[in-house]
């Protein structure tokens, strides 16, 4: 007999699911099905669902059950604000300090990012998770070399806005041309050491989904994935 999941596994591996939109908003998550599926019973599976929702990925409403909370694309706006302020004075810092090694491993990183993006073309069968940890593994590289990975970690938290916008940009916006394009950008600037376009250059980046996904926002097909106050 094969040793049961814990309580924190199966927390894992439902925010990854929501995360990654495999769970859509405004789905149900029942007790049943969830502590069948897992193989324990509906106790652990009560943890899970408390703590999903103090982390706000869900909301428990009794006597009705669990649903996955919609998108607040207000709130992600704003960490996007964070995450462009953040970046660009990291970045600053980077290029004025980083060493030759430092930059070269940017460049293999986006060689790397450059081959996660082949196949882009067909969703279906592209590496979404791939592409994405190699997109933060460029932008990581300046958060370490200017030891700032305490605000790295939170700055990749997974977030219940921001994480599942950034995943429906790819998805309904087939963003992955522009972000190889605002990358190899970065790292020209990074080259030619010109901090003065860094600012215009992350918030081009960073908000570029909303401009991407621009009226399918508010279509039938997405409707469903964003508060209904949007």
């Amino acid at each position: 007999m094969k040793n049961q999941l814990s309580v924190d596994q199966i927390y894992d591996i439902l925010e990854d699911e929501i995360v990654s939109l495999s769970i859509k908003p405004n789905e149900v998550l029942g007790e049943n099905s969830l502590a069948s599926r897992f193989g324990v019973s509906r106790t652990p599976i009560r943890s899970v669902l408390q703590r999903l929702q103090e982390n706000g990925f869900v909301k428990i409403i009794p006597g009705k059950g669990t649903f996955v909370n919609p998108i607040n694309i207000e709130t992600a706006s704003e960490l996007i604000y964070l995450r462009v302020a953040v970046e660009t004075s990291i970045l600053k810092d980077f290029i004025r300090s980083a060493s030759q090694t430092d930059i070269e491993s940017v460049r293999y990183s986006l060689s790397q990012l450059e081959e996660a993006a082949k196949g882009a073309d067909d969703l279906a069968s592209f590496d979404i998770n791939k592409f994405l940890k190699q997109d933060l593994e460029m932008h990581k590289i300046w958060f370490k070399a200017t030891n700032k990975m305490y605000v790295w970690s939170i700055v990749t938290k997974p977030h219940p806005d921001y994480s599942r916008f950034i995943r429906l940009d790819i998805v309904g916006a087939k963003n992955v041309p522009d972000v190889i394009k605002d990358h190899r950008d970065m790292m020209t600037l990074i080259d030619t050491k010109n901090t003065d376009g860094i600012e215009a250059l992350m918030n081009t980046h960073l908000y570029g989904g909303i401009r991407r996904l621009g009226s399918k926002l508010f279509s039938d097909e997405y409707k469903n994935y964003f508060q209904a106050s949007f």
